[in-house]
């Protein structure tokens, strides 16, 4: 039960992930600890108050971590005014992506 919890949770912030802009969610990706830190402090604060709550939670940063890693890996990131592409090279036509080349 807590582990399905988590991954609602999971599935819930990759919907939000989602719904941003492409740039700014590679620019997030260029920061992969203080997103991985903030998320999981974001779902624990939401969550507070049950055992269960914050094992589902802590499940959802989990998943969070492995998914920005992989997102990272795949999709690449912008860090530091630069453009690092990934694997899944399919931000080649993101309007506004040539300044960080």
């Amino acid at each position: 039960m807590i582990i399905e919890s988590g991954v609602l949770v999971f599935i819930g912030l990759v919907f939000l992930f989602i719904k941003v802009p492409r740039i700014t969610a590679l620019k997030l990706l260029g920061f992969l600890l203080t997103l991985d830190i903030a998320v999981s402090v974001l779902t624990l604060c939401v969550h507070w108050g049950t055992f269960s709550g914050v094992m589902a939670a802590t499940v959802a940063g989990l998943m969070c971590s492995g998914f920005t890693s992989v997102a990272r890996w795949m999709f690449g990131h912008i860090h530091r005014k630069k453009f690092h592409p990934g694997k899944l090279n399919t931000f080649n036509y993101v309007k506004g992506l040539e300044a960080y080349k």
